[in-house]
């Protein structure tokens, strides 16, 4: 116990110090601070951050993802404080607060809504969900409906009582867990998930497709650490980049697989790779993305954009005397990369704290 402790007030003078660096506190602050978090860890075996740490570290946290190319913006994070919640209810409707907010009528806004620490094995806030909004996915004799990447989440919702009407584009429902306890199953009102049909600037016959996407990506089943406290509910969001929509969920085979159909509205001769008619109908797909997300006024960014403004991220950083990691086979987009200086850098993938980490599913 005595190790555990001394280990947690390592990571959060570590922590500390560069965090009251960087909010210009003074000297004379850090050590006052250092001492209570001392006495605190010495009661009780953790500690509890103010507002303003818990803020600038999910900030950092999000400057040190190796895996985001959208850093340039960390510090126009949203941090939304419900540490203080305890039922699932009251965590669901803080979700639902989160997706309204954040999605903003189509201006989204960068933000993350921290639940309460964990604090001992066990006691514990887990959001189920993969992404707070997401579209469900069934197999059936005849073949899958909707999302394939979320068949296993769909049959455990099914499991707890919910039903979808097996469309393509079922939204599936929050799914809450707290301390162990039987997980909570609730719906999301239609009216605050802000959705995309997508269409085509020269191609009327794209929007027969019937395609569409949510507005807001919501990641909410990652664990936030700061200065050796762990976050396992932090659901955070930016906004899209377009391949993430056209080159991945709608074109990966194990997804919506769309390619062989935008292929065949192109008229083009799929009987050989040579053609090239993947690339091509890759193209149009996530040029469809974009331009309906800017036809209904919400927020997205494209490769290239997303790449000059990572450039511009590492020279910031570089003024800041901070070296800038990232993992390279996330940070090139999935199209065109060799086009965006990322292609022709390396970066050191390695982990730097505060930071996003994956967790077990619980499911």
């Amino acid at each position: 116990m005595l190790e555990k402790k001394e280990v947690l007030f390592r990571k959060a003078e570590e922590f500390i110090l560069q965090c009251y660096q960087e909010l210009g506190k003074s000297e004379d602050e850090v050590t006052t601070r250092l001492q209570l978090i001392k006495d605190e860890i010495d009661l009780y075996g953790y500690y509890e951050h103010t507002y303003e740490e818990l803020e600038h570290g999910a900030k950092m946290a999000w400057r040190n993802s190796n895996r985001c190319i959208g850093r340039l913006f960390w510090n126009s994070l949203h941090v939304i404080d419900r540490r203080h919640l305890e039922s699932e209810e009251d965590i669901a409707e803080a979700l639902l607060h989160h997706i309204e907010f954040a999605t903003n009528k189509g201006k989204i806004k960068p933000t993350i809504t921290v639940f309460r620490q964990q604090k001992e094995e066990g006691k514990q806030v887990r959001i189920w969900n993969h992404q707070l909004l997401r579209y469900a996915g069934y197999e059936t004799e005849y073949g899958f409906i909707g999302d394939p990447a979320s068949i296993d989440f769909t049959e455990k919702c099914r499991e707890l009582g919910w039903e979808g009407a097996k469309t393509h584009f079922d939204v599936l429902p929050l799914v809450v867990q707290v301390d162990g306890a039987e997980p909570k199953l609730y719906s999301i009102p239609e009216d605050i998930v802000l959705e995309v049909p997508m269409v085509h600037p020269t191609m009327p016959a794209f929007s027969d497709l019937g395609l569409k996407w949510y507005g807001t990506p919501l990641i909410s089943d990652m664990r936030l650490e700061i200065g050796g406290i762990q976050y396992t509910a932090a659901p955070f969001n930016g906004w899209y980049m377009e391949t993430e929509i056209g080159a991945r969920n709608f074109a990966d085979t194990d997804r919506y697989n769309m390619l062989p159909k935008v292929a065949s509205l192109m008229e083009l001769d799929t009987t050989t790779n040579a053609t090239m008619w993947k690339d091509k109908a890759l193209i149009e797909l996530n040029l469809a993305v974009v331009h309906s997300f800017k036809e209904k006024g919400v927020s997205i960014v494209d490769h290239h954009t997303a790449a000059m403004q990572f450039k511009h991220f590492e020279e910031r950083e570089a003024e800041s005397c901070r070296h800038v990691t990232g993992e390279w086979a996330w940070l090139i987009p999935p199209v065109s990369p060799a086009a965006t200086h990322i292609f022709h850098k390396s970066y050191e993938n390695k982990i730097v704290l505060p930071n996003y980490f994956y967790q077990d599913r619980l499911y």
